[in-house]
């Protein structure tokens, strides 16, 4: 997938400005696809070549005109088109697991360390997603439409989240128990 579908989305759910599509990003789209501002900017720039997105100069006081997009109907074309394609099924490419498999090829108690600041920030992560339910979502079952489908992406966030809390967990039994 490229970052333009991501965008594409972003803008359906609320017309905006390069810099406040970067935002979004840091608070909720990057924690599952993510993307430096300068990705975004240079990905603006292609969609609005292809006609996938609209520009509109919005004045603002004692500053430069800022640049609101929108999706078009060609973007929007183009992005039911991209939803009907089948996806690819999610890899793992996951550093910590190989080093866990070569554990016994070094110090264990360094694998250790690191598994357990993985599992640190895996539950960090977890209690920020779980605050955002708490917020955004605390009647998920009256949720319809576009908040629902929101709900569902967090939902899958929050389990693989936890998953990784529980498997970190055992690893650092399992480790443990070898030190």
């Amino acid at each position: 997938m490229s970052l333009e579908y991501a965008i594409l989305v972003s803008l359906q759910e609320r017309a905006g400005s390069g810099y406040e599509l970067a935002r979004r990003f840091d608070k909720s789209i990057g924690f599952f696809w993510s993307a430096s501002h300068q990705q975004i900017y240079r990905s603006l720039k292609r969609m609005v070549e292809l006609g996938w997105v609209a520009g509109d100069a919005v004045a603002q006081e004692k500053r430069p005109d800022k640049k609101v997009y929108r999706v078009s109907a060609e973007g929007a074309a183009e992005l039911a088109r991209w939803l009907g394609e089948p996806a690819a099924p999610a890899t793992a490419r996951n550093e910590l697991s190989v080093k866990i498999r070569g554990a016994s090829c070094g110090d264990v108690g360094q694998v250790l360390e690191e598994v357990r600041r993985h599992h640190r920030l895996h539950a960090e992560r977890l209690a920020v997603y779980r605050a955002i339910e708490q917020r955004d979502f605390p009647e998920p079952e009256r949720l319809s439409g576009r908040s629902r489908h929101q709900f569902l992406v967090l939902r899958g966030g929050i389990r693989t989240e936890q998953s990784m809390v529980d498997w970190c967990e055992e690893v650092i039994s399992a480790l443990e128990d070898e030190i």
